[in-house]
């Protein structure tokens, strides 16, 4: 259940920076879920960690164009919702499983 509301974390140079200066981790979320439910989720995945604040935004999806060899291809790319997670000073997670 968990894992269908968390889809996978955001790597990226701007939620890198949040999550070392500010603890703030950003997660690709489901469209349909809400705070409670990602902050629910999210106690289950890191039971260890206590998580302050959830944000939420909708992302919305873009045309993309290319060039081929038969012309000019147009697609879109889908929109996503993004959930940023405030943690307790201190807490950190693993998102990589590297052990120590």
């Amino acid at each position: 259940m968990a894992r269908d509301i968390i889809i996978k974390p955001v790597l990226s140079e701007k939620a890198d920076k949040l999550s070392t200066k500010s603890s703030k981790y950003t997660f690709v979320v489901d469209r349909k879920a809400n705070k409670l439910e990602i902050q629910k989720a999210l106690a289950k995945l890191f039971p260890s960690v206590t998580i302050l604040d959830v944000n939420t935004a909708v992302i919305p999806g873009k045309v993309k164009t290319r060039n081929t060899r038969s012309g000019m291809s147009k697609g879109r790319v889908s929109g996503y919702k993004k959930a940023i997670v405030t943690l307790a000073s201190g807490d950190e997670l693993d998102l990589f499983g590297s052990e120590a």
